[in-house]
């Protein structure tokens, strides 16, 4: 099993000048410890103004930073949000292929449709056609990345000429590519694409196997028809992270953080009503946290949520909870979610108020106690599970249809265009 860490970048208000600059900076000494100590990932989602949530709305320049900064460890977009007018197909080529190249081939690339009405009303993405809108892009980014040149694209939602993307990224035929997953069909439809699975949902590891079991049989079926031009076969899973050797000191260190996590991602996606530059919404989680269920006591069976929301909240309260203990804590959850056949365990760590020292800390001692317990042997059973669907993968890309065009005339004269616009 791999490690990474996740970043919004939350920042609960008040704010205070050099706040943000603070906290990017925090990160990116956090990757550096985590690349240094022997993580697998690094993992930046891409948000837009969801204040206090995530202030993270250009991931592509903290992993560049962090590109510079790290040797080994991988940088993964942890969503782009596909829809073009959010980011055009063009441009997410662009910079995936950039930072492919500068960080020496160590890009994975998260993909997304957007889910807040906040980010998607701002930008006039319908909700209603997200998920077709992901899709075509996705479609023509990877085509960018590996057509020389580009043939062009009409389709629905793009109309795009053909071109030569430069630069193309380091790794063949592109880095792996992976879909932001919260629910059960979803994480189905990932496997149907030969996408890694990035489940964003707190899984307990039981309901993490019936997932795991259900991605990995479509993978070695013939439903599964990807969408780039190699198959990525990987399960992770998202929780939050505090280790400390004293049980009660990582409580009092990161379970106020994970709870704030959780009631603002619920404000935004949920039950929030939201006036831009003005609603305080750690303010509002701490008025009502207690009655909601975020307590450091879990609540008893059959407490009765008294706010929209509540329920689905209460149900995350026990999640919240996991990654949040001594190393034999940690280690023993670990081992659940590895025989539930994850492959990778993301930790959420600079989340709420969760102070940078008591982040490092916790990464350093994980590192030391919890990390060697499933290092041992994993490059042979990862070589194990390669072999296993090296058949299943090989059929799947043979179904893979690629564009039969032809550009050989498709000439653009530059010298008529310079003279039109100078006209």
């Amino acid at each position: 099993m791999r490690f990474g860490l996740s970043y919004h970048h939350q920042l609960p208000k008040p704010w205070a000048d050099g706040d943000e600059e603070r906290l990017f900076n925090e990160a990116l000494e956090q990757i550096e410890l985590a690349d240094r100590v022997g993580l697998d990932y690094a993992w930046a989602t891409e948000h837009h103004f969801l204040e206090e949530y995530s202030h993270s709305g250009a991931p592509e320049v903290i992993l560049a930073a962090a590109s510079q900064r790290t040797k080994n460890i991988r940088l993964g977009h942890g969503i782009v949000q596909l829809p073009g007018a959010v980011n055009p197909p063009a441009r997410i080529a662009e910079r995936i292929a950039t930072l492919d190249l500068i960080s020496g081939g160590r890009v994975e690339f998260g993909t997304g449709q957007g889910s807040s009405q906040l980010e998607l009303g701002a930008f006039n993405v319908e909700r209603s056609t997200k998920r077709e809108h992901w899709r075509e892009a996705l479609d023509v980014v990877v085509r960018m990345m590996t057509e020389t040149p580009f043939t062009g694209h009409k389709g629905d939602f793009f109309d795009i000429p053909p071109r030569n993307v430069v630069p193309k990224p380091k790794q063949k035929a592109h880095p792996p590519l992976w879909l932001a997953c919260s629910a059960r069909d979803t994480i189905e439809n990932a496997a149907r694409l030969g996408l890694g699975a990035l489940s964003f949902s707190f899984a307990s590891p039981e309901q993490s196997k019936e997932w795991v079991d259900s991605y990995y049989s479509i993978i070695e079926s013939d439903e599964c028809r990807p969408a780039g031009r190699v198959v990525n076969p990987n399960f992770a899973v998202v929780l939050p992270l505090m280790c400390h050797e004293d049980g009660e000191t990582a409580l009092d260190r990161g379970l106020e953080g994970a709870h704030f996590f959780s009631y603002s991602l619920m404000h935004y996606f949920v039950f929030g009503k939201h006036q831009p530059g003005v609603t305080d919404i750690w303010s509002e989680f701490q008025a009502t946290k207690e009655m909601l269920g975020f307590t450091r006591e879990l609540p008893q069976p059959g407490s009765a949520p008294t706010a929209p929301g509540a329920e689905q909240m209460l149900e995350q309260i026990t999640a919240l909870r996991r990654g949040i203990g001594t190393p034999a804590q940690i280690t023993e959850l670990l081992k659940e979610y590895e025989a539930a056949g994850v492959d990778q365990v993301i930790f959420s760590v600079q989340i709420g108020r969760n102070r940078h020292e008591h982040i490092t800390e916790s990464l350093e001692l994980f590192a030391r106690e919890v990390l060697p317990q499933f290092t041992e042997g994993r490059e042979e059973r990862e070589a194990q599970k390669a072999a296993r669907l090296e058949v299943a993968v090989k059929e799947a890309l043979a179904r893979v249809e690629t564009p039969d065009k032809d550009v050989s005339d498709f000439v653009i004269d530059n010298e008529l265009a310079l003279l039109s616009n100078d006209s």
